[in-house]
C-alpha cells in the first residue's frame, strides 16, 4: 500500500483491478475542510487517462509490474513470438500489445515486456536501432542546399526521411519513438 500524499509521477497504483501509472498529482489544501491529492492517471493496458481526486492520506494499492527481457524470434502471421532470456520460455505477444512499434522489430531484438497479473500489458522497444536502408533514390548533386530529405526503405520494411547523402546499403541509426533518422552508422 501507498499513501496518496506519497504519490510521485511513474509511480504505479492499482485501481478497480487495474495498473494505472501517475502522470501528474496536485496536493490540494483548501480553506475549508480537509486537504485532497488530484491525480492524473494513466491506464498501462489501454493508455487512456483518467483524473481522480484522493482524501489526503488515503492508501492505494501499488501495483506490481513484472518487466522481463524477451528477445524477439519472428512473426508468426498472429503474432510475435519472442522467447524470454532466463528460461528459454516462449510466448507469442498479440499485434495490439506492441501497436505501431511492430514496424521496427528485427529478430533477435531484446524487448522489454511488462506483465501485469500474469498478462501482457506492454512492450518496450529500445529507443534507438541500427538498420540497413534496402532502398532509397540516389541523393542529386548540388541539391543539398535546403536540406532537402528523401524517403528511403529499411530492412523491417519502415520508411523514414533521410538527408540526400543517405544511399541504399548505408546502415543508419533510427530513433524509434519518432521515426526520426539519426545518423550514419
Amino acid at each position: 500500500m501507498i499513501s496518496v500524499n506519497d504519490f510521485k509521477t511513474g509511480v504505479t497504483i492499482e485501481l478497480e483491478g487495474q495498473a494505472f501509472q501517475v502522470v501528474e498529482f496536485m496536493h490540494v489544501k483548501p480553506g475549508k475542510g480537509s486537504a485532497f491529492v488530484r491525480a492524473k492517471l494513466k491506464n498501462v493496458k489501454t493508455g487512456g487517462t483518467v483524473e481522480k481526486t484522493f482524501r489526503g492520506g488515503e492508501k492505494v494499492p501499488r501495483a506490481h509490474l513484472d518487466k522481463r527481457e524477451m528477445q524477439y524470434l519472428y512473426n508468426d502471421g498472429e503474432g510475435y513470438v519472442c522467447m524470454d532470456t532466463e528460461n528459454y520460455e516462449q510466448i507469442s505477444i498479440s499485434k495490439e500489445s506492441i501497436g505501431e512499434g511492430a514496424k521496427w522489430l528485427m529478430e533477435n531484438m531484446i524487448l522489454g515486456v511488462l506483465f501485469f497479473q500474469g498478462n501482457i500489458i506492454g512492450v518496450d522497444l529500445p529507443n534507438f536501432v541500427e538498420m540497413l536502408v534496402v532502398d532509397t533514390e540516389p541523393g542529386v548533386k548540388g541539391d543539398t542546399a535546403t536540406g532537402a530529405v528523401k524517403n528511403a526503405t529499411l530492412e523491417s520494411g519502415a520508411v523514414v526521411q533521410v538527408p540526400l547523402f543517405v544511399n541504399t546499403g548505408d546502415r543508419l541509426r533510427i530513433d524509434i519513438r519518432t521515426g526520426e533518422y539519426m545518423e550514419r552508422v
